[in-house]
């Protein structure tokens, strides 16, 4: 079975009919000149769209002066400010492809990447001057290095001050260079996350970002003036398109986080149109509410947690296309009025058009607390090789435990081992310095073979069951899949978080967990557990019954070759670019079993 989406209804701005996102950007810094573009929570910054184009432009003809052509690569590693926009802006209008380097990369990841893409301009914060200078021995085509937020103390020999650059060259034509920025230009390189090997640099051409940017709307309806907040890594393509490129075109409204870990406290600040984030997050916010709903006196506790289950129980009806009797949609709105309105306000996300999730599974058990609270999360699926863009579940038809139906101006199939084939305008132009992994990826006609496994229901929608090359295969020759079993167990208790599930080859499954940072510590006080830190927690035996409370009622849902017979619970947390996960929080199947070879030859003793 295949699904083909509509055609992209009617555009809102005329940006959207730009060639490129360079003239994108041109058209909307000249119609919403006066409005803001990109911000800090407190305005310390706050740039309109035509004060953007002006530093843009400073910068544009700066980058010119010290040899950025179009065509070439310019290195960028920044954390969520407002100096992004302007430096990948700048490059942009000279034809040029600005690709973004991960804060937590070391230093020969770091010269991996730029070597790769042969850059020879990067520009960043001087918190990475350490490890760029240590990369930069084994960079010997990387010809500028630009610090933008130099120290008092000075620049060492070589290196530059992005003051120094903007401005320096105000002869340049800017309007020249980008009349000569075409469509199939390389716009941006997006590596991958290496769960499989070194990182491959995605090409994403200006033609792909547009289709998919107009795919996002078509589905989202942001008005000029709508509010996004920038607060993934910019090296992914969901921060990228969602909170760069989407504004550009459609005059959205940015907000810096540059703390990733500061985004709940931003939501109520900025009280976003769209919000999108990873399942941790969504998971976090159930997590909090719950823990929040659990110290409540017991008598509104008691109310709470019964409000809480009627809307549960509308949401279920809802999804299994039953009625809902009058007394449960009464008891349901009344509790919305008391109790889950004040809830979206005070998670900041009353006024939002659409949510989504996507990145990893999302527990169903998580989706569908929020559309009983009101917030009817939605998940999608997409990956840098499509922009972003794939799947989306429609904001007025949203289907728990799917990621949708394709994306308007997508096609969307399965080959017949169950692999996701994505066909459209987003599809990536290649792996750059990589043919034959291209060559592997595209077929003849078209189709980007995604590695991802999936099944469509009667209504074309999709659910992804796993990636192709994770899948195991037990002792007995049964397949399973690791992220349904993980995210079935990360569920089952706000305790829990992380999973990594074992059993490729075994007879049983294991799988290690580790405690939530921000659950576990609470729990523990609560439960008279006087110890500091998660290290001492893993080894605490009222914690590790509790874990095991957990995958009991993981098991219970999961066919018995799926269950978790042992577990390991890890001292410490994973965090995202460590030895565990990627930047993007997926794991790191292979380190991951290497690191704790031990631990896990212990579950199967």
């Amino acid at each position: 079975m295949s699904t083909a989406s509509s055609a992209p209804a009617a555009t809102k701005t005329r940006a959207a009919q730009a060639s490129s996102l360079a003239e994108a950007f041109r058209m909307t810094s000249t119609d919403f000149s006066d409005q803001v573009a990109v911000r800090t929570k407190d305005d310390e910054v706050s740039l309109t769209w035509g004060q953007l184009r002006e530093r843009v432009d400073a910068l544009a003809g700066g980058l010119a002066g010290l040899g950025v052509e179009h065509g070439d690569a310019v290195a960028i590693m920044l954390t969520n400010r407002p100096e992004f926009h302007v430096v990948d802006l700048a490059a942009m209008m000279l034809g040029a492809a600005p690709f973004s380097i991960y804060p937590t990369y070391a230093p020969n990841q770091i010269q991996f990447v730029v070597s790769d893409a042969g850059a020879r301009v990067a520009v960043i914060e001087r918190q990475f001057l350490e490890n760029f200078t240590i990369a930069r021995r084994d960079l010997p085509d990387l010809e500028h290095l630009i610090v933008i937020d130099p120290p008092e103390e000075g620049l060492p020999e070589g290196v530059l001050a992005l003051s120094d650059v903007e401005g320096a060259n105000p002869q340049f034509d800017v309007e020249a260079a980008v009349a000569g920025v075409q469509p199939d230009d390389v716009l941006t390189l997006i590596y991958t996350s290496g769960t499989t090997g070194p990182p491959k640099g995605v090409e994403l051409a200006h033609r792909n970002l547009l289709a998919a940017v107009q795919s996002i709307e078509d589905m989202v309806e942001l008005e000029p003036g709508s509010r996004v907040i920038s607060w993934l890594p910019a090296a992914h393509i969901a921060e990228r398109a969602a909170h760069h490129y989407l504004p550009v075109v459609f005059a959205a409204e940015i907000t810096c986080c540059p703390d990733p870990r500061q985004i709940v406290a931003f939501l109520p600040s900025v009280r976003p149109t769209w919000f999108f984030a990873v399942p941790r997050i969504w998971e976090k916010l159930k997590s909090g509410l719950e823990s929040m709903t659990h110290g409540l006196p017991d008598e509104q506790r008691q109310a709470s947690e019964a409000a809480l289950g009627a809307a549960l129980e509308k949401v279920r009806l809802e999804q299994r296309g039953e009625p809902i009797p009058d007394q449960l949609a009464a008891q349901v709105a009344e509790a919305d009025k008391q109790i889950f309105s004040k809830l979206r306000a005070q998670l900041g996300l009353d006024q939002v058009r659409a949510v989504n999730v996507g990145a990893a599974p999302t527990p169903v058990e998580v989706l569908e607390f929020f559309h009983a609270i009101g917030i009817p999360l939605a998940e999608l699926w997409g990956m840098s090789e499509t922009c972003g863009a794939g799947t989306v579940n429609p904001p007025e038809r949203i289907k728990i435990g799917t990621v949708g139906p394709a994306a308007p101006g997508l096609e969307v199939k399965l080959a017949d081992d169950g692999e996701v084939l994505v066909r459209g305008g987003v599809v990536m132009l290649g792996y750059r310095n990589l043919p034959d992994k291209t060559a592997e990826a595209i077929d003849d006609d078209g189709w980007m073979h995604t590695g991802d496994i999936g099944e469509f229901d009667e209504d074309g929608y999709l659910r992804i069951v796993d990636r192709k090359k994770e899948i195991i295969i037990n002792a007995a020759g049964k397949n399973m899949s690791p992220a349904n079993i993980e995210a079935t167990l990360k569920s089952s208790s706000p305790i829990v978080g992380q999973v990594c599930v074992i059993g490729d080859g075994r007879s049983y499954n294991t799988a290690l967990v580790v405690l939530d940072a921000d659950f576990a510590p609470v729990w523990a006080s609560q439960h008279g557990i006087e110890v500091d830190g998660l290290d001492q927690l893993a080894g605490d035996e009222k914690v590790i019954a509790a874990v095991q409370e957990a995958v009991n009622a993981a098991n219970e849902k999961l066919a018995r070759v799926e269950q978790v017979k042992k577990f390991h619970v890890v001292a410490g947390d994973w965090h995202p670019g460590g030895d565990e996960l990627t930047p993007t929080m997926k794991l790191k199947r292979k380190p991951i079993a290497e690191k704790y070879a031990r631990e896990i030859e212990a579950l199967y003793a």
